[in-house]
């Protein structure tokens, strides 16, 4: 009697169970997508770019430079180098702190009039904070190396640099199992492209596992250039005063490259930056590359991902196009932000967001190993 009195209460519990797993399991689907939204804005607000934290003044904005490095938990290094021609160049480097587990290396190549110090410094804690060395090199001319200001007759020679730079600190300080990457930002981009189509003896002993080119210069853009005829009249002053500060362009660089009013006034704080019009044989220079590297497109067949503004008037988007379509790399990523100007990181912080999560998601997917044929084009992002 017992047992059947007992088993007379089993399927009403049974019930009530069943009944509370149930709402349980309703509840869950309910909140969990707000667990992830919560969870998701978290983990963007830690890794939210350094950028959001400059003032005007300031790329650190209220905090000191050490501050600023121990709040992003990373740390900095730097050194002088002196090159085969003599310039002291400046050089330097930041690593996550632990926990934070190390999957590559990221070398660094700033662009035409800029330095790997103020935005570009931003960029890379930005990069290191997410599991990257990070390492970078003062073109002659800016920044704190030698050289006169922003003065590039060749730029072979500063190719040249950056191999011998990028490829003893790799051999220095990372292991050769770690992946490593360039990202090169303007003239940066043409440089990082130069890189990786070197052969022989003068190529990086070591070569890269993908590039990332933000608003870089393989074409200038006509909206930027010297009007017609004084285009075609570079080579003669290029010869007759080869560093005079003479050449016209249609805007300053910071006024026309950053979108926020507030970036055009930190970028022009720097007291390494230069508002100087370009040189004559810088000029012409710069004009022989962008030719050089369209007649090249073809040969490039490193991974790669282009990040661009839709709107830069400095370097022509249409080549960006150009080179995704006419390159031979099996792993080839086009991003074409509507609305953006030349400097990405002088976009508002929605803008800034975007762009840079879809670099660091490109880098850290390679550097995680994944493969095979990858050919994206994205023009609505």
């Amino acid at each position: 009697n017992s047992i059947h009195d007992k088993s007379h209460y089993f399927f009403p519990i049974l019930f009530v169970i069943v009944l509370f797993a149930c709402s349980l399991f309703r509840l869950y689907h309910i909140l969990s997508p707000f667990a992830a939204h919560y969870s998701n804005t978290a983990v963007r607000k830690k890794m939210k770019h350094p950028v959001a934290e400059a003032n005007e003044l300031s790329p650190f904005g209220s905090l000191s430079q050490s501050e600023f490095y121990s709040h992003h938990s990373v740390t900095h290094n730097s050194e002088f180098i002196t090159n085969s021609r003599g310039l002291k160049l400046f050089t330097q480097w930041w690593s996550p702190l632990p926990p934070t587990k190390i999957i590559g290396v990221v070398c660094v190549v700033h662009g035409f009039t800029g330095e790997s110090s103020w935005f570009v410094q931003l960029t890379a804690v930005h990069i290191a904070k997410n599991g990257f060395i990070v390492c970078a090199i003062d073109h002659q001319g800016h920044g704190f190396s030698d050289g006169l200001i922003a003065h590039i007759p060749d730029l072979n020679l500063v190719v040249d640099d950056c191999i011998s730079f990028f490829d003893s600190f790799r051999d220095l300080h990372v292991p050769p199992s770690l992946p490593s990457f360039l990202y090169a930002e303007s003239l940066g981009g043409a440089i990082a492209l130069l890189i990786t189509l070197r052969e022989g003896d003068s190529a990086p002993r070591r070569p890269f596992d993908g590039v990332v080119l933000n608003g870089a210069m393989y074409g200038i853009s006509n909206k930027f250039k010297p009007p017609w005829p004084l285009e075609h009249l570079l080579g003669i002053a290029a010869v007759l005063i080869p560093t005079w500060p003479v050449v016209p362009t249609r805007g300053s660089l910071p006024l026309v490259a950053f979108k926020e009013e507030w970036k055009r006034k930190l970028a022009i704080a720097s007291p390494r930056r230069t508002l100087l019009k370009p040189r004559p044989a810088t000029a012409r220079e710069l004009m022989r590359v962008c030719r050089e590297l369209q007649g090249r497109f073809e040969e490039v067949k490193v991974p790669f991902l282009i990040v661009h503004g839709s709107d830069d008037i400095i370097c022509d988007p249409a080549c960006a196009e150009e080179l995704y379509r006419r390159s031979t790399s099996k792993d080839k990523t086009l991003k074409l932000y509507p609305g953006m100007w030349h400097q990405l990181v002088g976009e508002p912080e929605e803008n800034v967001e975007k762009v840079f999560g879809d670099v660091v998601e490109w880098l850290k997917t390679r550097a995680e190993g994944a493969t095979g044929d990858k050919t994206t084009v994205d023009g609505g992002a």
